[in-house]
């Protein structure tokens, strides 16, 4: 870890760290080493402005050298160590990096490939997603190209989940998603989520008891048609082996073999037959 004294306020002295650079980890380490030295007024020394002194420039340049060496892997180290000043030293390791144009157009075509195929995933923190696009936006920079904010935010509003999509809405019909910053969507969907989840746990208990209400009321549904709407009956305690339909008669609460009408009418053609003896 690279350590580099800077001389505040008072006479204090802060320490910025910055982590060594691998094979792996250029584009973060370029965006620590650019800030740190900023921070300290050396950066002007790795990229001069048009109209900077090349005395102070000079001046600065040994500090901003020794910084960019220290932050260095001793294989990579050993490839620049020839270069006599921090830009030469930036310059070598960009071109090494982030390679010639041919090789940056590569590496811009698969990046944009990437970020197209970006989606949110089930159960994933939002924060989590849109740190994944705002790095995108870092990598972009890197390579010399941009990823507007407008971009960003047709990414994240299209691929959210279903629960967002009632913010989505909302921020489409009354913000203009050409000229709205990502952090201000962002803070939008953060919003709306924590309000939903808070209005789940709210309802959770009146919810669950609607459901069992639900629940008795089609079982008490289902019991009035199974016993024909005849509660009184059941009330009683009658024998539900005759609550039945006669297929004779038509009426419930008898089978055809025990009907009365139908043992009636028997009775009757049984003396009409008997009245008529011409009949056999």
């Amino acid at each position: 870890m690279a350590l580099i004294p800077h001389g505040g306020a008072g006479g204090s002295t802060v320490s910025f760290p910055c982590p060594v650079l691998t094979p792996t980890n250029y584009t973060v380490w370029a965006i620590k080493v650019e800030a740190n030295l900023d921070a300290q007024g050396l950066w002007e020394a790795v990229v001069p402005a048009e109209d900077a002194a090349e005395a102070i420039i000079a001046k600065k340049d040994k500090t901003a050298r020794a910084y960019l060496l220290g932050a260095l892997s001793e294989d990579i180290l050993l490839q620049v160590s020839s270069k006599k000043t921090a830009a030469e030293v930036w310059a070598s390791l960009k071109a090494r990096f982030v390679g010639a144009d041919r090789v940056r157009a590569a590496r811009l075509s698969t990046l944009r490939g990437n970020f197209d195929r970006l989606i949110m995933a089930d159960g994933e923190e939002l924060d989590v997603y849109a740190g994944k696009i705002s790095g995108m936006a870092a990598k972009y920079a890197n390579l010399g190209a941009t990823l507007s904010d407008a971009e960003m935010v047709k990414k994240i509003l299209d691929t959210v989940p279903d629960d967002l999509f009632t913010a989505v809405a909302g921020i489409e019909q009354f913000c203009d998603v050409e000229t709205v910053c990502f952090d201000e969507v962002l803070g939008r969907l953060k919003s709306f989520q924590e309000r939903s989840e808070r209005r789940k746990v709210a309802l959770g208990g009146e919810r669950r008891q609607d459901q069992l209400l639900l629940t008795a009321a089609q079982w008490e549904a289902q019991r009035r048609a199974r016993v024909g709407g005849h509660d009184d009956d059941v009330g009683n305690g009658a024998d539900l082996g005759k609550r039945g339909k006669c297929y004779y008669c038509g009426i419930r609460g008898h089978f055809e073999r025990d009907c009365r009408k139908k043992k009636k009418e028997k009775q009757a053609e049984a003396l009409l037959v008997d009245d008529q003896p011409g009949l056999y």
